[in-house]
């Protein structure tokens, strides 16, 4: 299959936009990641998404819309709460998991009865959209590698595997959308991402993180959004979370790092060790860390690493969201210090 490069003026999104009318599959830019995107209501299109990134068909999907009367037809309530949650960060990286209409396809469910509906905030997208129906789409990456967030990232995985990709340069966020079910009382956090908890419950009062956030999905349960079930995110390197101190952290890199490995590391690292280095922003600075997570995993593999350190990212605000990245790319493998 020859993969279309387009770019994000209205012809080549037409072009795109047909390309998924007829049953294609195409990746578009969003400000989280970019999306390997099909039309949400054809069963037989979105089945070509799991065949192009090797994903398990039991991994539900992400529906895309471009306006909120879209949700309407998809959803079979939206509740009080989830029209709060969209006033206050719709379009965004916000997605909302509701009890499903008849209308969305079990490829895109994987058989449950609700549906995870989004409502970007990147132009691109929302002209695709609008320009086609709403799209189901997951990450445009190989299931469990780090997810794509410019276009090159994109190629490198999935170039002759799906028809167009349309580049719309670096996405924002750089990772995927906090995912939050409203399908029980209370709602509960299953996937964190730019939007926090904390901004959540400033709107809605009461949610509870889920246990798959910070730890391996129970045996036997059924994942209940993207990001919960199998390993994700993961380079070719392995991957080692160190949780301790800045001091503790240097002290143990230095003392057990040898040929073939590289280190995450803080700005405030550099200097500090002595092994090659591969900066992810400012301690504190974790919208940085978030944006460049994906872009250097992908940076490990171009240089050939066999095993990388990184430091155990914090809990809380956008935190939470690099660490429950960084948790499943490392396998849960975590050395206190």
């Amino acid at each position: 299959m020859e993969t279309l490069i387009l770019s994000s003026d209205y012809r080549d999104i037409q072009t795109a936009a047909n390309i998924i009318k007829t049953g294609g599959i195409v990746a578009m830019p969003t400000e989280t990641v970019y999306g390997l995107a099909a039309d949400a209501l054809n069963g037989k299109a979105v089945r070509k998404i799991f065949k192009a990134k090797g994903r398990p068909m039991d991994n539900p999907l992400i529906v895309h819309i471009s306006d909120i009367s879209q949700i309407y037809t998809l959803v079979r309530e939206f509740p009080k709460r989830a029209q709060l949650l969209a006033d206050n960060f719709w379009p965004g990286p916000l997605t909302i998991i509701l009890p499903k209409s008849d209308r969305i396809p079990d490829e895109v469910s994987a058989g449950l009865d609700t549906v995870a509906v989004r409502f970007p905030s990147h132009p691109t997208a929302l002209r695709l959209i609008s320009l086609s129906s709403p799209l189901a789409a997951p990450s445009a990456n190989l299931s469990g590698s780090p997810s794509p967030t410019t276009a090159g990232h994109v190629c490198d995985d999935m170039n002759g595997r799906i028809d167009a990709i349309i580049d719309g340069g670096d996405c924002d966020v750089g990772v995927e959308s906090t995912v939050i079910t409203l399908a029980e009382d209370p709602p509960r956090l299953l996937r964190p991402g730019g939007i926090t908890v904390e901004q959540l419950r400033s709107v809605i009062g009461e949610v509870i993180i889920d246990n798959a956030v910070t730890a391996p999905l129970a045996k036997g349960e059924k994942a209940a959004s993207p990001g919960m079930k199998y390993k994700h995110y993961a380079p070719e390197a392995e991957v080692i979370l160190l949780d301790g101190n800045n001091e503790k952290f240097r002290q143990y890199v230095n003392d057990n790092g040898r040929d073939g490995d590289a280190v995450l590391c803080y700005n405030e690292d550099l200097g500090t060790l002595k092994l090659p280095c591969i900066p992810i922003g400012s301690e504190n600075d974790t919208e940085t860390q978030a944006h460049r997570l994906f872009s250097v995993l992908r940076e490990t593999d171009k240089l050939n690493i066999t095993r990388v350190f990184a430091h155990c990212p914090p809990t809380d605000g956008v935190g939470l969201a690099v660490y429950n990245r960084m948790i499943r790319a490392s396998g849960f493998q975590i050395i206190k210090l």
